[in-house]
């Protein structure tokens, strides 16, 4: 059994894409179904992208209904997780892009954040990094 993909509906695919970029990742590929009426947009990390082929070897689908659909209920979704070099780094880099980061890694090891559709991210430090402030006694802010 080979591990190839999670989905997450998305309602806005051109800022779902920019936040992804933000933790690194690329698109890889995408399908357009003129007759189903969506857009599958596929996503990888760097270092999941297999240099043969240009698709990744583990991505995340960004599933975009053209028809208008409310999505609710992103938590119980549960999250999804990705291991960065620098989590000090990464989450300074998504705040000052203007994303919330509703869990500040405190600890030096674990953050989450969301996507536009309200989908959970768990960012988690490759390694351990010693606590650092302002992430040491920032509070939550929203849900996670």
């Amino acid at each position: 059994m080979k591990f190839l993909h999670t989905m997450i509906r998305v309602t806005d695919p051109d800022a779902t894409i920019r936040f992804f970029e933000l933790l690194g990742l690329k698109e890889t590929h995408r399908i357009t179904s003129e007759k189903g009426r969506f857009t599958l947009i596929y996503l990888a990390s760097e270092a999941d992208i297999d240099p043969e082929t240009g698709r990744g070897t583990a991505e995340v689908e960004l599933t975009h209904n053209w028809d208008p659909e409310d999505y609710t209920g992103g938590r119980n979704f549960g999250h999804l997780a990705f291991q960065v070099d620098d989590i000090y780094e990464t989450c300074q880099r998504l705040q000052d892009a203007g994303v919330t980061i509703n869990r500040p890694p405190r600890d030096g090891h674990m953050a989450f954040v969301r996507t536009p559709d309200k989908i959970s991210i768990e960012l988690l430090q490759n390694g351990s990094l010693p606590p650092q402030e302002p992430w040491a006694s920032m509070p939550n802010t929203g849900e996670w």
